[in-house]
């Protein structure tokens, strides 16, 4: 995570919004559907609401729900796969060794979330 905002940054949230164990989407280019997600757990970590299995379908099966019960994995509703919080890394299902796409986080000095989201831009519809 990177401290200091470009001129394409868009908001996304204050970090003391999203609580410990919790994911939250987001629909940084105006899509209409949230295309990145970020997950606090032992730090923020945000990716890409595509998965690596069918065509990056998205992976919430309800809004902001991106967790196992547990809160300990990220899960593809659409297929069950299991994704390590930190790394990305599916450790389950039929993508097993494929990784989510991380999107680089800038925190500003007031504590805003930010993205740049032309990082998002390619899985944009």
């Amino acid at each position: 995570m990177t401290n200091q905002a470009s001129g394409r940054a868009v908001r996304l949230c204050d970090a003391g919004d999203l609580a410990e164990g919790t994911s939250r989407g987001f629909d940084p280019t105006g899509t209409g559907r949230d295309t990145m997600f970020i997950v606090r757990r032992a730090g923020l970590h945000a990716w890409r609401n595509a998965c690596p299995h069918w065509g990056g379908t998205s992976m919430a099966w309800r809004k902001d729900a991106f967790l196992n019960r547990e809160g300990t994995r990220i899960v593809c509703a659409a297929h069950g796969a299991h994704f390590d919080i930190a790394s990305g890394l599916c450790t389950l299902g039929p993508c097993i060794g494929a990784r989510l796409a991380r999107v680089e986080l800038i925190e500003s000095e007031d504590g805003s979330l930010l993205v740049d989201a032309s990082q998002l831009k390619e899985t944009s519809t």
